[in-house]
């Protein structure tokens, strides 16, 4: 009856197999094997919101943390226009992990990219998720900087 029951139990195993990875293969369809954040950041203390025809200058060279509760969790630098890229492992941070619990912050001050503006403080974004874009074989979730506005320091 032993013998039975281990032989019932490993046929019953063998069969699960090809529907998990089915069930993977559609999961996986759903879910992004990376998140890219990606946004501008301008040399302003008013909100910082990307809108085309700006005419507020750029921010480069300024440091940009991806922030979760207390942690920062990577950074990236923006380039001469003032983008950045910051590329994240979904098992690491999920997309609603991402944009419900972290937010962008500029460490950078102000006064870097123009004297007349603040050396203390920072510039807080939180973040939004726009779509996914299928590159080969991977899955890219998008999200962007809700905006940027100045936060004083205390």
């Amino acid at each position: 009856m032993s013998l039975k029951h281990s032989i019932m139990f490993l046929l019953i195993a063998a069969m699960a197999i090809p529907q998990t990875k089915a069930q993977l293969g559609f999961l996986s369809g759903l879910l992004a094997s990376v998140s890219n954040i990606q946004g501008t950041v301008f040399c302003t203390s008013k909100d910082n919101v990307s809108l085309k025809g700006s005419s507020n200058p750029v921010f480069p060279d300024a440091e940009v943390q991806l922030v979760c509760g207390e942690k920062e969790f990577s950074n990236a630098r923006t380039n001469d226009d003032g983008k950045f890229s910051i590329m994240m492992d979904p098992l690491l941070l999920d997309i609603s992990s991402l944009v419900n619990g972290c937010n962008l912050v500029v460490g950078t001050p102000l006064s870097n990219c123009n004297t007349k503006l603040p050396s203390s403080g920072n510039l807080v974004s939180n973040l939004n998720f726009v779509g996914i874009n299928h590159v080969a074989t991977q899955t890219i979730a998008k999200i962007i900087p809700s905006g940027f506005h100045y936060v004083p320091s205390t």
